[in-house]
C-alpha cells in the first residue's frame, strides 16, 4: 500500500535530540509512520466524460484491447528483448544482492584460523637467559572464532528496511520500464500505419489532382481553356507532392524507433509491419478505473515511495551509529609446541564473553550526519508527493486530449464527407458548362485538406490512445514477464 510519511520531520527532530541524552532506550522506533493517501486522490477523473471510456478496472495487458496480433507480437518481442529492460533486470540483481548483504548482518560471523611457526625469540626479551641463545622451536595453532552483534539499537534492522526498500525500488525502476517499452512499442507501430495511411490520402490527392492537371492540358489544347488554369493545377499536384517526403520520413523515423524498441537492427523489421495500412483501432471503451487505483499501480509512484522508505530508514542508522555496539563472541581452539599434540587436552583453549565497543563521536559531526540524513529524508517526501500530483496530472491530461481529439475526428468525419460532396457536385456544374474551372480546383483542394486532415486526426487518436494506457500504467501481464 502507497503510503506517506507526515511525521518524517518530527522524527529527524528526535534523532538530533537523541545526541544530548544518555543511553535509556533498548530499541530505536519503527522507521516511518504510515498514514493513507488524501481523500482528494480517490473516485473519478476530473476529465473523463466517458467519451471513449469506462470506469471498469483499467488493464495492464491494454494492447490486446486492439485485438491485433501483430501488436501483440511486437509488445511481447519488446518485454522480452529490449535492451534497457535488461539493464533494468540486471540493475534489480544488483539491489537483492546488497539486500542479501545486509539480511546477512542477522547471523554469526565466523572465522576459522590455522598457522604454524618455527623460530626462536630473542634472548636479550626473555627474563633469566643470561644473554644466551634460546632453544628453537614450532608453534601449531588451529581456532574457531564466532562473533554475533546484538542489534540492542536497530542499526541492523534499520539497515536492512533500507536495503529491502531500496530493492522495492529498483522492482519499481523496472516496472517503470516496462511500462514506457509496451507503450512506446505500441506507439511507434500505430505511427508506422498511421504514415502509411497518410501517405496513400496523398498519393491518392496527387492521383486526382494530376488527373485534373491532363484534363486542364486538353482543355488548353482545345482552345476551351486558359494558362492559368493550367499553372493552378499544376500549383495543386506539385504541392499535393512536396506532402509525401515528410511523411515517408516520418514513417522511416518510426520503423527504426520500433526496431531499436524490440531489440533488432531496421533491416530486420518485418515488411509486414513496415507495409500495415491502418492503425489498430479500439471497438470498445478504454478501461480507466479510479484515481486510487491509478497511483496504487503507477510504477513510478511506487518507486517513490519506497526511496521515501529508504530514506527515512537511514535516518535510523545514522541515529543508531550514536549507540555502541554490542556482540556476542566466542573462540575455540588449540596451541601446541608439536603438531601431534593439538588434540591434547592440554592444548586446547576457549573463550566467550561479550564485547562492548562505543566509539564517541564528535558531536557536530554525529548531528551533521542525522541532519544530511533527515534533509534526504525530506527531499524524498517532496518527490513522493510530486510524483502523485504529475501521475494525476498525466492522466487527467490524457484523459482530456483524448476527449478533444475524438470529437476533433467526428467534426473532420463531417467536413470530408462535405467537401467530397461539394468536390462532386463542382466537377458536374463544371462538365455542365454553369461553373468555371477555377471552383473546381477550389473544390479538390479543400477535399485534399479535410482528407489529410482527418488521416492525421486518425493518427492523433491512435496516438492519444497510446498516451492514455501509458499514464494508466499498463504495460505487462504476469505471464508474459521475462524473469
Amino acid at each position: 500500500m502507497i503510503r506517506l510519511s507526515f511525521l518524517l520531520k518530527g522524527r529527524v527532530a528526535a534523532s538530533a535530540l537523541a545526541l544530548g541524552l544518555t543511553v535509556t532506550a533498548c530499541a530505536t522506533a519503527p522507521v516511518g509512520t504510515p498514514q493513507v493517501l488524501p481523500e482528494a486522490t480517490a473516485g473519478g477523473f476530473v476529465a473523463d466524460t466517458g467519451q471513449g471510456t469506462v470506469s471498469a478496472p483499467a488493464r495492464d495487458d491494454w494492447w490486446r484491447l486492439y485485438d491485433d496480433p501483430m501488436l501483440d507480437a511486437l509488445v511481447l518481442q519488446a518485454l522480452g528483448n529490449n535492451n534497457e529492460l535488461e539493464a533494468a533486470v540486471a540493475n534489480l540483481r544488483v539491489v537483492r544482492a546488497s539486500l542479501g548483504e545486509a539480511r546477512a548482518a542477522r547471523l554469526p560471523s565466523t572465522t576459522l584460523t590455522g598457522a604454524g611457526s618455527y623460530g626462536r625469540p630473542a634472548a636479550t626479551t626473555v627474563p633469566g637467559s643470561g644473554g644466551q641463545p634460546l632453544d628453537e622451536s614450532e608453534t601449531y595453532d588451529v581456532g574457531l572464532d564466532v562473533a554475533y552483534e546484538i542489534d540492542l539499537f536497530g542499526r541492523v534492522g534499520s539497515t536492512i528496511a533500507a536495503a529491502r526498500a531500496d530493492a522495492g525500488a529498483a522492482e519499481a525502476a523496472l516496472d517503470v520500464v516496462r511500462v514506457s517499452v509496451a507503450a512506446e512499442t505500441a506507439r511507434a507501430y500505430t505511427e508506422v500505419c498511421s504514415a502509411n495511411v497518410q501517405i496513400a490520402v496523398a498519393e491518392q490527392t496527387i492521383d486526382l489532382q494530376s488527373r485534373t492537371l491532363e484534363l486542364t492540358e486538353r482543355l488548353l489544347g482545345a482552345g476551351s481553356g486558359t494558362g492559368l488554369d493550367v499553372a493552378r493545377a499544376r500549383s495543386a499536384v506539385a504541392s499535393s507532392q512536396a506532402a509525401l517526403p515528410p511523411l515517408r520520413a516520418q514513417k522511416d523515423a518510426a520503423v527504426f524507433r520500433l526496431a531499436t524498441l524490440t531489440g533488432v537492427t531496421p533491416r530486420e523489421v518485418s515488411q509486414a509491419v513496415v507495409d500495415c495500412a491502418a492503425p489498430p483501432r479500439l471497438t470498445q471503451p478504454i478501461p480507466v478505473g479510479d484515481g486510487a487505483a491509478l497511483l496504487a499501480r503507477r510504477p513510478d509512484v511506487r518507486r517513490a515511495e519506497r526511496d521515501l522508505a529508504a530514506a527515512s530508514a537511514r535516518v535510523d542508522v545514522a541515529t543508531a551509529s550514536l549507540y555502541p555496539s554490542i556482540q556476542l563472541g566466542g573462540s575455540v581452539g588449540a596451541t601446541a609446541l608439536d603438531l601431534g599434540e593439538l588434540g591434547d587436552d592440554g592444548a586446547l583453549r576457549f573463550s566467550v564473553g561479550p564485547l562492548i565497543s562505543w566509539s564517541f563521536p564528535n558531536v557536530a559531526v554525529a548531528r551533521s550526519r542525522i541532519e544530511a540524513a533527515g534533509g534526504l529524508a525530506e527531499a524524498a517526501l517532496a518527490r513522493f508527493d510530486q510524483t502523485v500530483l504529475v501521475a494525476l496530472q498525466e492522466t487527467e491530461t490524457a484523459l482530456s486530449a483524448y476527449g478533444h481529439a475524438l470529437d476533433r475526428r467526428q467534426a473532420l468525419t463531417v467536413s470530408r464527407d462535405a467537401a467530397a460532396e461539394a468536390a462532386r457536385l463542382a466537377r458536374a456544374r463544371f462538365d455542365a458548362g454553369a461553373d468555371s474551372f477555377l471552383t473546381v480546383l477550389d473544390a479538390e483542394r479543400t477535399l485534399a485538406q479535410t482528407d489529410a486532415a482527418l488521416a492525421q486526426a486518425e493518427a492523433q487518436v491512435a496516438d492519444l490512445q497510446i498516451q492514455l494506457f501509458k499514464a494508466l500504467a499498463g504495460g505487462w501481464a504476469p505471464e508474459d514477464l521475462p524473469n
